[in-house]
């Protein structure tokens, strides 16, 4: 039999890749389709555009397919057009050169008879943002703001401002400012004047740096009969042209009074707008206006009560919580205007929490004599809100309301009652409004310690509540039976408190209660002083020593200081001036009410924060290790206000320190298990840290450690020798640097102390830089600014390829140092801190 003739292969099925990649695809569809006449000719190209705006969308580069997408573009299909103008607009900035293929067919179309095909290219056109092809923009732009279509108008307009934007001396050069102007003051159509007002804001305001007649015509925006004729036509412009021209109001400065009256009167029906930035920017005008006419001022604040209130109960949360921050601006400008409709303020149950918690803030603003009940009342129901921050926030509204002296009787008693719900955050938040309570009005000691001597400290768990309630058993120890006994116990588990806050407090009321109760308090005392001179947190460490050596210098004194006689607290600080409260009200209507903060301390770099530094090394220029006594870091240069110091080119000719250097210092106590408090340090170094101040002997240390039940003081044991020892010579070049803080895990981060000396010193940054490296730990990059330093360091542990990167960020007003440390084998990270700190401690000292 004759072999079976093999089959012919079967086609490949439109469905299947043809082999070819589907930008070459769509190309080879859009060049047979540029010149087909076919009567389905616009509906393919309508696929094939589809598919190409797809494809851009997804983030394909199809900007080989520029060319025949243009040959397409020969159509009266709008929305052919407008998908041929998107694609043009996205590529022609990518690739300028191909943009020059589109200047032809944009030019024609601008000349189209259909006015939408004409403000489409118009558009298309200014978006190209080319510098080379500005030319080309000037006359269709001046042609196009003479356009017999207000919608080609409207399009001409800000495409002037864009051709600012591209070419400012184009535009001026064109005089399209005064074509703008003529426009705006005689054009029908509202927008395209709203347009016009708006371009005009923009170049003239950009222009006034650089040119007295800019800042000319800017005042003439301003002028009498531009703003009347605008507010004239006010009703004929969309809810954005309106916020537009009132802001323009809002600068005009009125001749008279009858001009205030006058603007006030057509604006009038504004405040019942639906849209409420018309109503806010409404409001602004009116209190702009009649800042300077008390009387007026406040009947405007009565009628625009009513609106506000409206636009608060209406719309979406987010229009509320705008409304309700600028209502609350006003609230603090005038509280009695308000507080007749406390009721308005009350949280609803749909509320999200962050309007609750601005009503919290609304409701303690406007509390008064005849409000007080009510308000205590409803909030004291919030106390229970499913909502553990709100509920938290409601507790501190009623302590507020207590502290501004209205109905002080009922709210203390409601205050107490909190403290039987048997909720720790409801307790914490007591405990602490209960103290600031007691400072302002000490009458109340007796009743609140009656209640708060019931409250064991093994229930609160919140750092802030446990802290007032033992500021109350030292402050008030003479009127709890047990406080000593209390403190005691706590000072007994000292290592199992994290808080640095708690133990601090602990530190002052065992002193206090000492000083009160001494035969109950002394062996606590003692205890509590060792604990806290081996603390590891520099400022309870510090604040045992200050104490300790009180007691050495005189235990009177020592009364005088930490035990003083009580005295009311009649006003707590306001957390914010005057003068912010009066800058945010300049600016009503803006995002600094929202904020509450005026707009350059978010907009302008220098008010984001002293330690506004960027965790990213790659905008570090760092420079190579080079020879053993040359700084390796090179100067960065970034803006005035993150300037790197230089520590190769800043070098002085001064030899580096030797390692081996002694000085002169003095050690803190380290040993306190069963030991003398001052046996670490002898009467020369105490005369050094109290100079002029008597020095003592070594009976006068024996009596104290006795009085405090430490026992006699032993001779110290020797330091340790340190765990860890660094390479002398360590190598890292810049780069890996970036890349191993980049990858490597943060191994420890702590804040230390510099001694005075040493805060001072570092008016040379390079001194500090010299320091560490004869402690073999070199730095890579510094920089910053009096009284903020930044460095970055490194070193290399000896016999090992193991690194420790560092970033040391040093304060000297505060002489603080903050430590980020990364280490290749983070368990030498917290040997390698100590050798850093005790290096960083003896800077300044020899």
């Amino acid at each position: 039999m004759a072999p079976t003739a093999p089959s012919a292969a079967k086609s490949a099925s439109p469905s299947q890749p043809s082999g070819k990649s589907e930008v070459a695809d769509l190309k080879q569809q859009l060049r047979q389709l540029a010149g087909s006449r076919a009567p389905d000719a616009d509906d393919q190209r309508r696929d094939v555009f589809k598919r190409v705006i797809s494809c851009m969308t997804a983030g394909i580069d199809v900007s080989a397919a520029f060319g025949e997408m243009v040959l397409c573009s020969a159509t009266s299909d709008v929305v052919l057009k407008k998908m041929c103008y998107l694609y043009v607009g996205v590529h022609a900035r990518n690739h300028p050169d191909l943009a020059l293929l589109t200047i032809n067919f944009l030019q024609r179309d601008c000349r189209d008879q259909d006015p939408t095909i004409r403000g489409l290219a118009l558009r298309s056109l200014c978006s190209l943002r080319v510098p080379n092809l500005v030319e080309y923009l000037v006359t269709p732009l001046a042609t196009g703001l003479k356009d017999p279509s207000a919608y080609v108008r409207m399009i001409a307009a800000v495409g002037a401002a864009k051709l600012y934007h591209i070419s400012a001396t184009a535009c001026l050069d064109a005089d399209l400012p005064a074509a703008l102007k003529a426009l705006m003051l005689s054009d029908p159509d509202a927008q395209v004047v709203a347009n016009c007002l708006h371009a005009l804001q923009e170049i003239w305001t950009l222009e006034a740096a650089n040119s007295e007649e800019a800042a000319r015509e800017i005042e003439t925006l301003y002028s009498k009969p531009v703003v009347f004729y605008l507010l004239n036509r006010i009703k004929e412009f969309s809810e954005w042209a309106q916020c537009l021209v009132l802001e323009l109001v809002s600068k005009f400065l009125p001749s008279d009074n009858n001009e205030i009256f006058d603007i006030m009167n057509l604006l009038e029906d504004r405040l019942q707008h639906a849209n409420g930035a018309v109503v806010l920017v409404t409001i602004k005008v009116f209190l702009h206006l009649t800042m300077s006419m008390t009387d007026v001022h406040q009947q405007v604040y009565e009628r625009i009560k009513a609106p506000l209130l409206t636009l608060v109960g209406a719309g979406s949360p987010e229009q509320s919580y705008s409304v309700l921050c600028h209502l609350h601006l006003l609230v603090m400008r005038a509280p009695m205007l308000f507080s007749s409709d406390y009721k308005s303020f009350y949280c609803q149950f749909s509320d999200p929490s962050y309007v609750k918690k601005l009503k919290l803030e609304m409701l303690t603003a406007i509390a008064n004599e005849s409000n007080t009940y009510e308000i205590v009342t409803e909030l004291c129901e919030y106390a229970g809100n499913v909502d553990v921050p709100i509920a938290r926030e409601s507790i501190r509204a009623v302590g507020k309301i207590a502290l501004q002296q209205y109905d002080v009787n009922a709210i203390v008693d409601r205050l107490l009652q909190f403290l039987e719900m048997d909720k720790d955050y409801v307790t914490a938040e007591t405990l602490v409004l209960v103290k600031d309570l007691l400072r302002k009005y000490p009458q109340w000691s007796h009743d609140c310690i009656a209640v708060v001597g019931n409250i064991s400290s093994k229930n609160i768990q919140e750092p802030k509540g446990k802290a007032a309630l033992i500021w109350m058993l030292g402050e008030y120890s003479q009127d709890m039976h047990d406080a000593p006994y209390i403190l005691e116990s706590l000072v007994e588990n000292w290592e199992e408190e994290h808080s640095p806050e708690v133990r601090l407090h602990l530190l002052t009321a065992v002193m206090k209660c000492f000083f009160k109760r001494p035969p109950e308090t002394q062996m606590a005392l003692g205890a509590t002083l060792a604990a806290g001179l081996s603390d590891t947190h520099q400022d309870v460490h510090d604040r045992a020593l200050f104490y300790y050596r009180l007691l050495q210098y005189d235990p009177a004194v020592a009364e005088r200081v930490v035990n003083p006689p009580k005295q009311a607290v009649s006003v707590f600080a306001d957390t914010q001036s005057s003068e912010i409260k009066d800058r945010i009200f300049d600016e009503f209507n803006s995002l600094s009410v929202v904020y509450q903060k005026p707009s350059y301390m978010f907009t302008d770099k220098e008010h984001r924060g002293p330690f506004e530094y960027s965790e990213d090394l790659t905008n570090l220029t760092v420079g190579a290790e080079t020879t053993e006594n040359t700084i390796s870091a090179q100067r960065y240069q970034e803006n005035d206000n993150d300037l790197l110091l230089s520590t190769s080119d800043k070098e002085d000719n001064a030899t580096a320190t030797s390692n081996g250097s002694s000085a002169s210092t003095y050690n803190a106590p380290s040993d306190l298990s069963g030991a003398s408090l001052l046996s670490s340090h002898t009467p020369s170094e105490t005369s050094l840290i109290n100079p002029g101040g008597p020095t003592y002997s070594s009976q006068s240390n024996f009596s104290l450690d006795d009085l405090l039940g430490l026992g006699v003081p032993e001779a110290p044991a020797p330091p340790p020798a340190p765990a860890l020892t660094l390479n002398s010579k360590p190598v890292l070049d810049p780069g890996t640097f970036q890349k191993k803080w980049g990858q490597l895990a943060l191994s420890l981060s702590q804040e230390c102390s510099l001694s005075p000396q040493g805060a001072a010193s570092l008016m040379n940054p390079q001194s500090l830089i010299r320091h560490m490296q004869s402690n073999y730990i070199q730095c890579i990059a510094s920089g910053g600014q009096p009284p903020n330093y930044k460095f970055f360091f490194y070193a290399q542990k000896d016999g090992a390829a193991t690194f420790f990167l560092v970033e040391c960020i040093v304060n000297t007003a505060s002489a603080k140092a903050q430590i980020k440390i990364k280490a290749d084998d983070g368990s030498a990270a917290e040997a390698f801190s100590t050798l850093f700190q005790s290096a960083l401690s003896k800077f300044g000292l020899s």
